[in-house]
């Protein structure tokens, strides 16, 4: 059973997340020879206030 996790920023919208999960699945179906039903695909999304970068916090840059 793969589980995908994936963390980007917060600001997508429903449909790109669900587009994201569908695509992701698919790539994960083909390459591992799963079946789709058993991949489960999390969203971790982050503020920008919540990320940083060489020293800096992605909210500053």
């Amino acid at each position: 059973m793969p589980y995908v996790t994936v963390k980007m920023l917060s600001g997508r919208t429903v449909e790109q997340k669900r587009a994201l999960i569908e695509k992701v699945t698919e790539a994960v179906s083909e390459t591992v020879n799963a079946p789709k039903e058993n991949i489960t695909v999390f969203i971790e999304e982050m503020e920008k206030t919540d990320y940083g970068q060489a020293g800096v916090m992605f909210a500053d840059k």
